[in-house]
């Protein structure tokens, strides 16, 4: 009988704290949905012009942060122009001037069909880079990517002008193109631009430049952070610039960062391709991988401070954290632009028997059509998280494995767990920031990835991608 009588007991209470979870999550959802009901009115109710909208493109995203206020950094400067790549009234192409003594590193993508400008980086920061400044010059509305012999040309003129115009040896010069696939560069509008461009490099165009390397962003992305290195402060500024074709190794994105920190290009390089690893390479909007990809960092070394050799040491450490931070916010960003996306969804792996098998499953999650457009239709469908464990290719046991949406335990031991409600998770799900957990309770390696939600909107943006 006592036995009997202590498990009504535990189930009362039990009841009880499940009771309490859904009547706060319920409240949450009603919260969350007045707000949206209030931001559609607002919205609904405002003439046309008034809008906020992206550079000649579509309602931004719901999910957009405020542009940070980024400081300028000591030996960069800016400059950008309307060079008529392929849209009409707004910038498109950005330079950036680093001093002489700048470090300089660089991840690029993985895809076997990468673009003219992502191999002559890639060739120019493995190579001897003799000395002088760097330039950076990018161009938006063209990738440069399967124009063949052309595309390379394409490279070395741009290369060519912006060396004669900024007086860096076109070793120095590393160029990105991001936008429509296979069709030629009109590199003779850089070109042309260029010595404008020179005349009017600033410190402080670093915003400009953010909103210059944008396609079907719908938000210019910025970073910022300060660390105190042996008592010197060391800023570190960054802007991105990525929507679309979001796929790990790395996704349809271009990055620059930088900072006045006193850092050896060896040390740097190996600071940036550590950190990508759970920044940029943990980040998916559609699966897609691109032929763009790069991510620069330069360090002008105007702090003074010694310099940084090695991620061992104190500074060096205090420096890759500030560093990390500065790229995850980036990142995030990047899928809080997602085309169509209304929200932000975290996939932590934990319990794995391998980092390679966390990996697996927190991928198969995030890429799957089914999970996303769940997610977007807020129904708590755990099924289809189960489905896609199923599918990674990674070990898993059913009965070990078990799921969770943000602090709700959804399921357990191979089925779904008493406490779970249909009710608390479809509240949850109205959130505009998801996390799924999912525990394969076989060993010690975790991952985690970000994602959104797929919209009808991305079939839209995408079907009138090249129009």
């Amino acid at each position: 009988m006592g036995k009997g009588k202590d498990v009504k007991t535990a189930v009362k209470k039990a009841k009880k704290k499940a009771a309490k979870r859904l009547d706060a999550a319920l409240a949450e959802a009603k919260a969350k949905q007045a707000e949206l009901e209030a931001r559609v009115a607002e919205l609904e109710a405002a003439p046309e012009a008034a809008l906020p909208t992206a550079v000649g493109g579509p309602l931004v995203s719901p999910l957009a942060p405020d542009f940070p206020d980024l400081p300028q950094i000591v030996g960069v400067r800016f400059a950008t122009a309307q060079a008529g790549v392929k849209y009409k009234g707004r910038t498109d192409v950005m330079l950036a001037d680093l001093a002489p003594g700048t470090a300089v590193a660089g991840v690029f993508t993985r895809s076997a069909t990468r673009s003219a400008a992502v191999l002559d980086c890639q060739e120019k920061l493995k190579g001897e880079r003799g000395e002088g400044g760097w330039a950076i010059l990018v161009n938006s509305g063209n990738a440069n990517a399967f124009t063949g012999g052309q595309g390379a040309d394409s490279v070395e003129a741009v290369c060519q002008a912006a060396s004669q115009a900024l007086g860096v040896p076109p070793a120095r010069v590393l160029t990105s193109s991001t936008g429509v696939i296979g069709q030629p560069l009109p590199h003779d509008r850089i070109v042309a631009a260029l010595d404008g461009l020179s005349q009017s490099l600033a410190p402080d165009g670093i915003a400009e430049a953010a909103r210059a390397i944008m396609t079907t962003d719908t938000f210019p992305k910025g970073a910022t952070a300060t660390v105190e290195i042996e008592g010197t402060p060391v800023t570190i500024a960054g802007i991105a610039k990525g929507s679309g074709m979001i796929a790990p190794d790395m996704a349809t994105m271009l990055a620059y960062v930088f900072t006045d920190a006193n850092v050896s290009d060896r040390a740097l390089q190996a600071m940036l391709s550590d950190l990508t690893k759970t920044t940029f390479n943990a980040i998916t909007v559609d699966s897609d991988t691109s032929t763009s990809d790069t991510v620069i960092v330069a360090a002008t070394g105007r702090a003074q401070h010694a310099r940084i050799d090695s991620a061992r040491t104190v500074s060096g450490r205090d420096f890759k954290a500030a560093l990390g931070a500065v790229l995850k916010d980036l990142a995030l960003q990047i899928v809080m632009d997602g085309e169509g996306a209304t929200k932000l969804v975290e996939v932590a792996v934990t319990g794995a028997a391998s980092a390679q098998d966390a990996r697996r499953v927190a991928s198969a999650i995030a890429n799957s059509p089914l999970v996303k457009t769940a997610i977007a239709g807020e129904d708590p469908n755990w099924g289809r998280i189960v489905a896609a464990v199923g599918k990674a290719g990674a070990k898993a046991d059913r009965d070990l494995l078990r799921i969770s949406f943000g602090d709700i335990l959804v399921a357990e031991q191979g089925r779904i767990a008493d406490s779970y409600t249909e009710e608390a998770g479809a509240a949850y799900m109205t959130r505009d920031r998801i996390k799924i957990t999912v525990d394969l309770g076989l060993g010690d390696a975790t991952d985690t990835m970000w994602t959104c939600d797929l919209t009808a909107r991305y079939i839209e943006i995408n079907a009138d991608y090249r129009s």
